[in-house]
Formats: structure tokens, C-alpha cells, sequence
């Protein structure tokens, strides 16, 4: 993947033949040529910690097959309105507290409206800003107008996942299209905020579904900066209540094939974690994970807490990426 000890060149023009023989590599080749990559381009040692709050839980009119929060599912997910600043606020000082340095709110929305409720979204951005954290949202599908309204609040990233492939998107959701997906993103990238958007193994994809994901990840014209990688947590009462698990395997030949994919990207081990040993979540980050969700829940599913995860950290020699890094780069160079 070098030559003459030099960084291999950013690709956005990978091929979908060139994306499966990677991904069908011998595991530990797989492993050990992410971990080269990931050494060149990232600061070995160092994870991203971030945590996700729904702000707004539950009575969603979408029909995403894996959501515990769709309206149309009996599941044990109580709806509850929008929370007030105040309690965000509190949330967020506390995720700071416990070693976070990305602050990410979710609302159960299959869209923003312009509308009070985004107003008070606004205000909960330029309060999280303020504390210094990096702050993420994903609010479902917004327009030009909204993504620049969240900037100029302070937003840094945005999070809008493809979730899976465009062949088998039609199976797992139809509320909206993946155009609607990517044209968000399209907006959000306008808009100067940091791309978030990976995707969930597990729905009952194919190999062929999780590689075509891939290429359209790392065909964009930029890289979306963080690339999450779920596992599906089945839910009683969503369709795919009776998925089996996936394997640790299937999330590390994810993980090491988007890090060759997209070099500079942080990929997150997202979803899924709280079920992993921390033997496993190692071969993860070896594979070029370097960000993770930590706290409690995420947004409905159950996730390590921060004492766990400080436990891990302490075990593996791992450190908390700083908040704002690439921009505090930019201005000491």
C-alpha cells in the first residue's frame, strides 16, 4: 500500500471489483493491511469518544425495519417529546465529564420542519458549542435552508447513514428513497458540516449488499469524515426482531475494508459494541476503529458505560481523540 515509505494517494474512483477483493481477503491479511494504512494516516492509539442522546424519542411515521422508535412497531420504546435545553445541557456536561469530546443529539423526525422544535434544536447546538464539544445531530432528512441554519449555530457534523445497500434499501425501508439519503448529505456537505454516514450489517444483506455500500461511501466526492459501522441489535417488536448476530468477524472485514476504503475517515464502532468483549472490540481497533459511542444507551439500544469503556482504554493504551483537532491543526500549521 506504499511506495517509497510514502502515504498511498486518497482514492475516490475505487472500483467495485477492486472494493470485493479486498473485502474477500484472508482476515488476517485484511487486518494487518488496515492496521499499515491506518498507522500512516491516523494517530495510532488515539479514539474519537463520542455520545448520542435522543432528544426526541419514539412516534416516528418512518417504516426503517430495524427502528424500535418507527410509530407503526409494538415495541417497548415509550414516545416522549423533545427535552428541554436545559436537560441536554446537563446530559451533555456530564458526557464531557465522563471523557466525551463529540456530543451527538438524535430526534426520532423523518425530517426537520421549520418549525419551534427546530428552533430549540438550534439553541441546544449553540449551547453544546459552547461547552467545547464537538456537536453532531441527526434530525433526519433537512433541505439547504436547515443546514445552514445548523451551521450557523455551530453544528460541526451531521449524521445520515445509508444504512445499506441502494439494491436492498427498498427492503428494509420505503418511507423515504436513497436519493432522499443522499441528497441530505449532498445538502449537509453544502453547508460546510461534517459528513457522518455509514451503515448497519445484520438487516439480512448480502456480502455483495455490504461492499456496494462501501463503494458508494468511498466514491463520494469527499469521504464522509466519520463512516459508523453497526451491528443490528434486534428489537422485539420491529420486523427484524429474529435476525441472527453478526459475528465480531463480520464487523472487523467491515471495519479494515473501510479503512483502506477511506484512509482519513474516522470509523466507528457504533451499534452492537455493548455485546462485544473487549478481546473483540480490540481486534476492531486494530482493524482501524477509532471512534466509538460511549454512555449508557444509544439513542434506544443498550451501550458500555463510561466506566467500562475508561477500563478498556486504560487496558488497550488507548487515549480520547481532542475535540476540534483537524481545525486545530490547520491553525498551528
Amino acid at each position: 500500500m506504499t511506495q517509497n515509505g510514502q502515504n498511498t494517494a486518497l482514492r475516490n474512483d475505487w472500483s467495485l471489483e477492486e472494493i470485493e477483493a479486498i473485502y474477500n481477503k484472508p482476515v488476517l491479511e485484511l487486518i494487518v493491511e488496515a492496521a499499515n494504512v491506518h498507522k500512516q494516516y491516523q494517530a495510532t492509539g488515539e479514539v474519537q469518544v463520542c455520545t448520542l442522546l435522543s432528544v426526541k424519542t419514539g412516534g416516528c411515521p418512518e417504516d426503517c425495519s430495524y427502528c424500535p422508535q418507527a410509530a407503526r412497531y409494538h415495541t417497548d420504546v415509550d414516545v416522549h417529546k423533545l427535552m428541554s435545553q436545559e436537560q441536554v445541557l446537563t446530559a451533555a456536561q456530564r458526557a464531557k465529564d465522563g471523557g466525551s469530546t463529540r456530543f451527538c443529539m438524535g430526534a426520532a423526525w423523518r425530517e426537520v420542519r421549520d418549525n419551534r422544535d427546530f428552533d430549540k434544536v438550534l439553541d441546544m447546538v449553540k449551547g453544546v458549542n459552547e461547552m467545547g464539544l464537538e456537536v453532531c445531530c441527526t434530525l433526519g432528512m433537512v433541505n439547504e435552508y436547515q443546514a445552514e441554519k445548523l451551521k450557523e449555530a455551530g453544528l460541526y457534523a451531521y449524521n445520515h447513514n445509508l444504512d445499506t445497500s441502494e439494491d436492498n434499501y427498498a427492503s428494509i425501508i420505503t418511507t423515504r428513497t436513497y436519493d432522499d439519503r443522499l441528497n441530505t448529505i449532498d445538502n449537509v456537505r453544502k453547508a460546510g458540516i461534517s459528513v457522518c454516514s455509514g451503515g448497519i450489517i445484520g438487516l439480512g444483506e448480502t456480502d455483495e449488499d455490504r461492499i456496494k455500500m462501501l463503494y458508494t461511501l468511498s466514491t463520494m466526492a469527499e469521504h464522509p469524515e466519520s463512516v459508523p459501522v453497526n451491528a443490528l441489535v434486534p428489537v422485539k417488536g420491529t420486523p427484524l426482531e429474529h435476525q441472527p448476530l453478526v459475528s465480531v468477524w463480520e464487523m472487523v472485514r467491515m471495519i479494515a475494508t473501510a479503512r483502506i476504503l477511506m484512509p482519513k475517515s474516522m470509523v466507528r464502532l457504533s451499534a452492537g459494541r455493548e455485546r462485544m468483549s473487549v478481546t473483540d472490540q480490540a481486534l476492531c481497533f486494530l482493524a482501524g476503529a477509532n471512534s466509538i459511542f460511549t454512555g449508557e444507551k444509544l439513542l434506544t439500544t443498550p451501550n458500555p458505560d463510561f466506566d467500562a469503556d475508561k477500563a478498556m482504554f486504560n487496558l488497550l493504551g488507548l487515549t480520547p481523540r481532542k475535540s476540534f483537532k483537524e481545525e486545530k491543526q490547520h491553525v498551528c500549521s
